[in-house]
């Protein structure tokens, strides 16, 4: 049968998102960085002027506004702006490339893009030309466009701001692409109103709580765990990148309760020499999502800070779903129980419940969940139905309503007639000494269908082991799964979204096999 997440009573207000930070410390910071903080009360006056300038330069309520933008204290406050002015906020990331970016604005029809210096040459060749209200730039005191200092800086036009419907579109993600072509995630004011509150709940967040997330602002979960605590009246710290340089300083500085992060990301922290649990000490919560955590990770985080990790599962579509809840058991090796407003139904191929214990796909139901993929119905219908998400992601649910993690359906290898869980094979490499990142996928093989081949990066400090080691390592912990084929790269590639990048791994082997026909 389903299981459900506790209840959520009401949806954040995207208008009054500001408005517990305001009443209880108005004077106190609400976003901080290395080089700026902004109050709460600061922060309101800011993103209510922002939004008047969007509306002066001709911009009307359901306009896509694009961003380009690095993470920065104002790329949250260009979000505010465009909540208050019923835009639609349309962030791109950062680590676009001119294809992806034209792609972006094409399928979103954005009517203004805003966009950081460093990305002129790009964003010039770009469709941007193209948009009718052209460029809004960030990073350029010389520019003779509309520039995002000067909105911030300068007082702003006499408008009022319009009173937006709960129903009207207030953002639009895009995917990782890692199947395809990048969809558009639409949110409503509506369902982004549950999503910062579920994860609100789920994170158990109070305005004595400071967030560090550990993710750009221009993805969903930085966004969505960084308004979050804004509605919560907590404080955010916002980094300008997620390195040891950055992180590090900012731990110490700002103390944070609760840290959002990849598993890689956090990885290479705790590993950095001058870190310790000291740092650390601050600390109540350590999520960590988007990527499967391994087994090494999470004993060298426990045996530094005391603290579990507490692996949760999200996705664009519907946000935070599962959590290792805070204020209960933690399974390692688990992504949690439902968080609140959720319903989660694990199911066969043919749409029936499976039993417990029992490998199905999972399906959600929750009030955060997507609109849709912007002018692309065909897709929606592919993935809702009856009020159902069908994520396409592999689980099982044990007898406590935790959910495992198994895979991605489209990223399975079937080898010899036997389901293998790339993320499985990958979690075992990792657990090697000398292993930085590593990558798995499935190659064609005549007579066994599929074949697993490991991509791996090796750390820079460590002796590097032979191919038949990593491979009898990964044997005596994953068995028949173990992959056939070890092949070394010097960095591996990743995503927009900081993870491995199977789409290019699929390149490199259908290069390789190329060269030996």
């Amino acid at each position: 049968m389903p299981h459900s997440g506790p209840s959520l009573l009401e949806p954040v207000r995207l208008a009054e998102l500001l408005d517990v930070g305001l009443q209880r410390h108005s004077d106190e910071p609400a976003l901080v960085s290395m080089e700026r903080q902004w109050t709460w009360a600061q922060l309101d006056r800011i993103t209510s002027g922002l939004a008047a300038h969007y509306l002066s330069l001709g911009l009307t309520p359901g306009d896509r506004v694009a961003s380009l933008m690095p993470n920065r204290v104002p790329l949250l406050a260009h979000y505010l702006a465009c909540f208050k002015a019923g835009l639609v906020a349309t962030p791109l990331n950062y680590r676009y490339t001119p294809p992806e970016i034209d792609h972006a604005l094409e399928v979103s029809e954005a009517a203004i893009i805003v966009a950081h210096a460093e990305r002129k040459v790009d964003i010039a060749a770009s469709k941007a030309r193209d948009l009718r209200l052209g460029v809004v730039t960030y990073g350029e005191s010389e520019s003779s466009a509309p520039s995002l200092e000067r909105f911030l800086e300068d007082e702003p036009p006499a408008l009022t701001l319009p009173e937006v419907d709960s129903d009207a579109p207030a953002a639009i993600f895009f995917t990782s692409g890692s199947t395809g072509p990048a969809k558009g995630v639409t949110h409503t004011v509506d369902s982004l109103g549950w999503l910062f509150a579920s994860a609100g709940a789920a994170f158990e967040l109070t305005p004595e709580d400071t967030l560090l997330p550990g993710s750009s602002c221009s993805h969903i979960g930085g966004v969505a765990f960084s308004f979050a605590a804004l509605s919560k009246g907590a404080r955010v710290v916002v980094a300008r990148a997620f390195d040891h340089d950055e992180l590090g300083p900012l731990l110490r500085m700002t103390r944070p309760t609760v840290l959002s992060m990849l598993p890689t990301a956090l990885l290479r922290l705790i590993r950095e020499h001058d870190i310790s649990k000291d740092d650390f000490s601050s600390l109540r919560l350590c999520r960590c999502g988007g990527d499967k955590v391994p087994a090494e990770l999470e004993k060298e985080f426990v045996a530094m800070t005391g603290h579990p990790i507490n692996e949760g599962y999200g996705m664009t579509e519907i946000g935070l779903a599962t959590l290792n809840p805070p204020s209960g058991v933690v399974k390692f090796g688990s992504v949690g129980s439902p968080t609140p407003g959720f319903v989660v139904s694990v199911r066969s191929d043919n749409g029936e419940e499976v039993v417990r214990g029992q490998q199905g796909r999972l399906w959600v139901k929750t009030p955060t969940q997507t609109s849709g993929y912007w002018n692309n119905p065909e897709a929606s219908d592919q993935v809702m139905k009856d009020g159902w998400l069908d994520t396409g992601d592999v689980m099982k649910a044990d007898e406590d309503g935790y959910l495992w993690f198994c895979g991605r359906k489209k990223q399975i290898i079937v080898h010899d007639g036997s389901n293998i869980c790339p993320q499985e094979v990958e979690e075992a490499l990792l657990e090697h000494p000398a292993v930085e990142n590593a990558g798995v996928i499935g190659v064609h093989d005549l007579l066994h269908g599929e074949n697993v081949r490991a991509y791996v990066e090796i750390r820079a400090d460590a002796a590097p082991p032979t191919a038949r080691e990593l491979i009898q390592f990964a044997r005596e912990r994953v068995g028949y799964k173990a992959p056939e084929e070890i092949v070394f790269l010097e960095e591996m590639p990743l995503n927009a979204t900081g993870k491995v990048d199977r789409v290019t791994l699929k390149k490199l082997a259908a290069d390789d096999h190329a060269l030996h026909i």
